[in-house]
């Protein structure tokens, strides 16, 4: 037996919060839908999400509500960043679990080694070396801050 798609598992979701009559969750998972069912417009006819891009649309929505968060308490705003957070744990339901900073970071000295990074400049090489290893388990900026602490930028 496969393991089901992320859009499979969302599909179920929605189901199960209807049935629970969450309208929190269900309108979060009718977005997330919405959000892949797009991303699946722009391909050709018949073709589908693979994984990772399925993976890849989700991370776009969490970013896109933690700026969102960001936006509201600058604008004295966050009493708006409850539901914002709420959107973002449904939505981490359905990613990979995230690495720890720990084990990103040995990833991150390992990239430097095999890239021979020696200095701020080579940031780019290691960040695209480490994000091609951790692919959906961590996020970009966690990623970059890290990379530029070990190479003392």
């Amino acid at each position: 037996m496969t393991e089901a798609s992320i859009t499979e598992r969302i599909q179920a979701e929605m189901v199960k919060a209807m049935k629970e009559k969450n309208a929190e969750t269900l309108s979060t998972v009718r977005m997330l839908k919405a959000t892949l069912m797009e991303a699946k417009t722009a391909k050709p006819k018949d073709a589908t999400l693979s994984r990772e891009e399925e993976i890849e649309v989700l991370q776009r929505y969490v970013k896109k509500r933690r700026e969102t968060i960001e936006i509201n308490a600058k604008a004295g705003r966050a009493d708006l960043n409850p539901s914002e957070e709420r959107e973002i744990a449904v939505t981490q339901r359905f990613l990979p679990t995230m690495l720890a900073e720990e084990k990103l970071l040995e990833i991150v000295k390992a990239a430097i080694a095999s890239t021979r990074a020696a200095g701020p400049r080579d940031m780019g090489k290691v960040i695209g070396a480490v994000m091609a290893q951790v692919k959906g388990q961590a996020e970009g900026g966690t990623v970059s801050r890290l990379v530029k602490a070990a190479l003392g930028g």
